[in-house]
C-alpha cells in the first residue's frame, strides 16, 4: 500500500517580516519536510514582499497536522492542502 502524497502551499504575506516564525516552524518540523521550493517574484529594480512556498511532507499523519496548524498559527500566513 502506498503513502498519500501531501502537498502544503503556504501564502506567506510580508514575506521579510515573518520569515524568521516560518523558519523557526519548518526547522522544528524538518523530518517531515521531504522537499520545499520557495517563489517569489523578483527582478532587478523589484522584489515582492509576499511568497509561495511548497512543502512534500513525508511521516506520521498527526507531525504533518502540527506541522499545518503551527504554520496557521503565524500571523500573515495562510495553508493550502493537496493530498494525492
Amino acid at each position: 500500500m502506498t503513502q498519500d502524497t501531501t502537498i502544503l502551499g503556504v501564502q506567506l504575506n510580508n514575506r521579510t517580516q515573518i520569515a524568521q516564525d516560518f523558519q523557526e516552524v519548518v526547522t522544528k518540523y524538518g523530518c517531515s519536510i521531504k522537499t520545499r521550493i520557495g517563489l517569489h517574484t523578483a527582478g532587478n529594480d523589484f522584489c515582492s514582499p509576499n511568497g509561495l512556498i511548497l512543502l512534500q511532507l513525508v511521516g506520521e499523519q498527526k507531525e504533518m497536522s502540527d506541522l499545518e496548524n503551527a504554520i496557521n498559527g503565524i500571523d500573515g500566513a495562510q495553508v493550502q492542502k493537496m493530498t494525492f
